[in-house]
């Protein structure tokens, strides 16, 4: 262990670079870490039904004007009743600080045997793991170790003023597959959503070695289900062209509406790709014109 000081066919339907590897790019840093008080967990509908809860940052539900989060799409393409859709990402939190909030441990508390949970961090990881004073708008002690080691490091939190030990992405994302398992859930790991960002006309993947690749990682150590929503969205973006994605984007990762749907829609095709199809017999009719995705 390491001590640091704190001093240290659809896509026409729905259209009617990277975070540097250390450190926030500067629009990042300016955006407002939502407030948890604002932001309570949302209650399921019906608790005599399975519930597919969503758990994840401001790219799956986010409060700033002119954006949405897939995860606030998602529940259109379910039946509702046959399966609760309950959304309790919150905006800026990393892999680690949703669950050093106790955030994680409030959906623990509901969660059942049979549900299902849909687990997606990265973009908020690759922030400081703790930074110098003084604290001002812009400090975002969040991040993680990089990469699904088990190392692991000591700070003195800025923001909290406690001390922390904190461990890399790979570990806090196996903490929630085995704490979903636990419960007799269902874990779901997601690669991040990709940034409006190309390169010789392709969009830049979350991989090799980045957040995507050891969401990736993580699954299949843990034999989690996985879905590659990085993968999937970057293609369908490929499919329309960099010259007409604008309108889906609301800055260059968070999404507008219109790309709010678009990535849950890219959730769907993933979900259908699972073996075992777990969700057939409970997605909506709108569910029914996107394909499973085949990698």
């Amino acid at each position: 262990m390491i001590t640091l000081p704190r001093h240290f066919p659809w896509l026409a339907l729905l259209l009617t670079g990277l975070l540097a590897l250390a450190g926030l790019r500067a629009d990042e840093a300016q955006r407002v870490v939502e407030d948890s008080a604002k932001f309570k967990l949302n209650a399921k509908a019906n608790p005599a039904l399975p519930t597919l809860y969503l758990v994840g940052d401001s790219t799956m539900k986010v409060g700033t004007p002119g954006q949405r989060g897939w995860g606030d799409e998602l529940a259109r393409f379910f039946d509702p009743t046959k399966i609760n859709v309950v959304n309790q990402a919150i905006g800026g939190r990393s892999s680690r600080t949703y669950q050093t909030e106790g955030r994680w441990a409030a959906v623990l508390a509901t969660l059942q045997p049979g549900d299902f949970v849909i687990v997606q961090f990265g973009h908020n990881d690759s922030s400081p793991v703790n930074e110098d004073p003084p604290v001002t708008a812009k400090t975002r002690a969040r991040g993680t170790i990089r990469g699904v080691g088990e190392e692991s490091c000591e700070v003195d939190n800025i923001l909290t003023g406690k001390h922390e030990v904190v461990y890399s992405f790979g570990r806090y994302m196996r903490r929630y597959v085995d704490d979903i398992r636990a419960r007799q859930a269902m874990p779901i790991v997601l690669s991040l959503v990709p940034r409006n960002a190309w390169k010789e006309g392709r969009v830049v993947r979350s991989r090799p070695n980045n957040y995507g690749e050891w969401a990736r990682l993580v699954a299949e150590s843990t034999g989690a289900a996985f879905i590659d929503h990085n993968e999937i969205i970057a293609r369908a973006l490929e499919s329309l062209g960099a010259d007409k994605v604008g309108p889906l984007f609301a800055d260059n990762l968070h999404a507008a509406p219109a790309g709010a749907l678009f990535n849950a829609r890219a959730a769907i095709a993933g979900l259908k790709s699972l073996p075992g199809a777990p969700f057939a017999a409970c997605l909506s009719a709108e569910a029914a014109d996107i394909p499973a995705f085949a990698p």
